[in-house]
Formats: structure tokens, sequence, C-alpha cells
């Protein structure tokens, strides 16, 4: 099939199934604005695949299957976008208290070292005993 022969397969559909797929995307998300935008990225994946691919027998149930999953996508990518932004406002929250200072102390830095992996076992039980006494 020619690229002439798909861009009119394509057309055709275009005018045949456009209003048929924003409908049914409507219908099961209740929401014209992803019916619209997911018809229209349907559109333009089989402008890309069809002359690859070959125009599917029936164009109608490919455009609305792919603008079914495309809708989908962009209704889970949305969903994760407001968990990300919810994190990072609570990390970037004025209201948090500011962080404390480092520790003048060093006993802290001493029972890390006196316990660390590398040393034998048996030297960290000890050193690790008398550190928290």
């Amino acid at each position: 099939m020619s690229a002439a022969d798909v861009m009119e397969a394509v057309s055709r559909a275009h005018r045949e199934e456009w209003a048929r797929v924003v409908a049914s995307l409507t219908r099961r998300f209740g929401d014209l604005d992803i019916a619209e935008e997911a018809a229209a990225e349907a559109f333009a994946t089989a402008v890309e695949r069809w002359p690859a691919d070959g125009v599917p027998p029936n164009p109608g149930a490919w455009l609305t299957t792919t603008a079914n999953r495309k809708a989908i996508d962009k209704i889970r990518r949305e969903s994760r976008r407001d968990d990300k932004h919810r994190e990072a406002q609570l990390l970037h929250d004025d209201h948090l208290p500011e962080p404390l200072g480092a520790i003048d102390d060093e006993r802290l830095r001493l029972i890390f070292t006196c316990c660390h992996p590398a040393l034998a076992k048996e030297t960290r039980r000890w050193r690790c005993a008398w550190s928290a006494a």
C-alpha cells in the first residue's frame, strides 16, 4: 500500500470514526478533554504506524483501542504525578522545623567507629559493649 493510500485511509478514518471514538471514550472516562486528547494521540499513532504495519482491517476498532490505552496511560501518569507533587511539597514545606546542626559530641562517631563491620567480631562486641556503658 502506498503512502498516499495510507494517508487517504487515515483521512477517511478521521472523517468516519472521530466522533465515535471520542463519544466512546467520553462515556467510559467521563471526561471530554481526556477523550479528545487520547483520540488525537491515537490518530497520530496511526499516521506513524499504518505506513509500516498496513491499515488494519477495522480502523475504527484499532483507533478506539489505541485511544483507550492512551487515555488509561494518561490517567495513570496524572495520578502518579499528583502523588509526586504531594511528596515534593512535604519535602519543601516551610512549616517543617529546621534540621538540627552537627552533633558537637564525638561519642556518636566513636560508637560507629568501634562497631564498624570491618573490625573482628570479638573486638566489636567488647568495644560496643564498652561504648554503650
